[in-house]
């Protein structure tokens, strides 16, 4: 974890320092359909706190079930182990001594304690008085204290509480400040603030309490999280809540990846954050919710770093005149430019070269005005189409296969696993195998699997994700796309396959994905 202030050298200015918590284990859980298994959680856990780097993770609110306390007693045990269990809270309650006996159980030593922030939720919700409130705070803050837990306290509903009780916050505040809690964490715990309201309130805080530690807690109901994030810490918020991908209750909270980029770029604070790990948490995140992320999600959307427009990429190629601070390398990812009906010769020619295949001008205009075609029907172009593409539209023969699938048989029976047996020829030898799987396909691609192990000594590519298209209208006839994105050792790819049937177009997609392996090896 930083100091409160570091020192950027270049600049010969002072930078505050901000602390990232993540919330995904504990607020982004609470995404409608998501509920990670205990060890998807320690794998989330480990990932954020040893290669993203947060300086700290919300993982989980106290006693909510047999299987949570397993979660968290793992994610204790793991970062005890690697010295960063401090690193490690857990949402508590103010419900006497249960929340903090089952916080110490689990081998956690930080409580983030949830107290009402406005006079409406203290009275409304828990029928109390201000007074008798704050009576049972403090017996839960000394009890944790005494057992060893560190307290941070929440004040739910603290922007409607700046709103319209301001009084009952600050003689929250005021009966709290010397309690031994180490930070307060400003939640707008319904997305209800604008940024200048934001600024608005914390500095009232900031100027009431100028010794104290605030943290902020955006939601995202009106689109505002990340802007709102930024208003705190202009504001004097000295950490920021957020979440991988966005996800969280309703609209969600702040996305990590957006808030880190924003403070190192438009507010030059520092942050513990290892921007080129952003990707790979998203990723791990996006396949253990089940929530996609949307293309266009700045910094870990499939489309962000891709350029369209024709004009865009010869701007790149004289000087990277369209490019920002955001360049993709930073996170881990690289720059690619479409191939389709706006694409033009300027992003032809910078997947050629990448590939190392060299046109004549005429060449590469019929190879652009192919491409313009297919981007009229609605057909995507990757990358790895090109070879296939520029063979075809110069009359050569296509690239020859060195993988060819000479038959298949894929049967399904109610009650029983699909059966698929397979035969191949690979460089002019002919392979059979058979296998059972989960679906059609998958016993399709484990009989593929069985040839390349026990036939050829080698492995197979491991499948990185499998995305199904068709054309909207629902018929019955409709050509399926599918796009399959493996992964070969370091290198990860996609290959394309359309057709009537969805599994002889992952079929097609397989087989133009093991003739690219199969080229490179030879």
């Amino acid at each position: 974890m930083g100091t409160a202030e570091q020192v950027n050298e270049t600049k010969g200015r002072i930078q505050p320092f901000i602390e990232i918590m993540d919330c995904t284990l504990r607020d982004g859980e609470q995404t409608n359909g998501v509920s990670f298994l205990p060890h998807e959680k320690l794998m989330i856990a480990r990932m954020l706190l040893k290669d993203v780097n947060v300086d700290r993770i919300e993982v989980a609110s106290a006693r909510v079930s047999e299987g949570e306390k397993d979660a968290v007693t793992m994610i204790c045990r793991y970062a005890r182990q690697i010295g960063m269990v401090e690193k490690v809270e857990v949402l508590g309650f103010v419900d006497g001594n249960l929340s903090v006996d089952w916080i110490r159980s689990c081998g956690c030593c930080v409580l983030n304690l949830l107290v009402k922030g406005s006079l409406k939720h203290c009275r409304q919700q828990l029928y109390k008085t201000p007074e008798e409130h704050i009576e049972d705070i403090r017996h839960s803050i000394d009890y944790a204290r005494k057992n060893g837990i560190t307290v941070n306290i929440y004040l739910e509903d603290w922007s409607n509480g700046m709103k319209d009780s301001p009084e009952y916050v600050y003689m929250l505040m005021d009966a709290l400040r010397d309690s031994g809690v180490r930070r307060f964490m400003l939640p707008d715990t319904l997305g209800i603030l604008n940024p200048l309201q934001v600024i608005e309130f914390f500095r009232k805080m900031v100027k009431h309490y100028p010794d104290v530690h605030f943290d902020f807690h955006a939601h995202n109901d009106y689109d505002l999280a990340v802007s709102n994030s930024l208003a705190a810490v202009l504001s004097g918020a000295k950490g920021l809540h957020v979440t991988v991908n966005g996800l969280g209750e309703r609209c969600g909270n702040a996305p990590l990846s957006s808030v880190q980029v924003i403070l190192k770029d438009q507010f030059h604070a520092n942050t513990s954050i290892t921007e080129d790990r952003l990707n790979d948490i998203s990723r791990m995140v996006e396949g253990y919710s089940g929530i996609a992320v949307a293309p266009n999600q700045p910094i870990v959307g499939e489309n962000v770093f891709t350029q369209v427009a024709g004009v865009h990429a010869d701007g790149d190629n004289k000087d990277n005149l369209y490019c920002n601070e955001l360049v993709p390398e930073r996170f881990g990812r690289r720059r690619e430019y479409a191939l389709g009906k706006n694409s033009g010769r300027a992003n032809i020619d910078r997947n050629l070269k990448e590939l190392g295949l060299e046109l004549t001008p005429e060449q590469a205009r019929k190879v652009t005005k192919r491409i313009t075609e297919l981007g009229d029907r609605k057909e995507i172009v990757t990358q790895e189409d090109l070879p296939f593409i520029v063979s075809d539209v110069l009359k050569h023969s296509a690239p020859e296969e060195k993988v060819r699938l000479v038959s298949y048989l894929v049967s399904s029976a109610y009650g029983l696993k699909p059966l698929a047996s397979v035969k191949v020829e690979i460089n002019g030898v002919q392979y059979e195998k058979d296998s059972t799987g989960d679906g059609q396909y998958d016993a399709f691609v484990k009989a593929l699997r069985k040839i390349y192990r026990d036939c050829l000594g080698r492995t197979f590519p491991l499948l990185a994700n499998y995305a199904v298209t068709i054309p909207p209208g629902g018929r019955t006839d409709a050509l399926v796309q599918t796009v399959i994105t493996w992964r070969n050792g370091e290198k990860l790819f996609r290959t394309r396959g359309l057709d009537a049937d969805q599994t002889e177009a992952a079929i097609k997609a397989t087989f133009k994905m093991l003739n690219l392996i199969e080229e490179e090896i030879n």
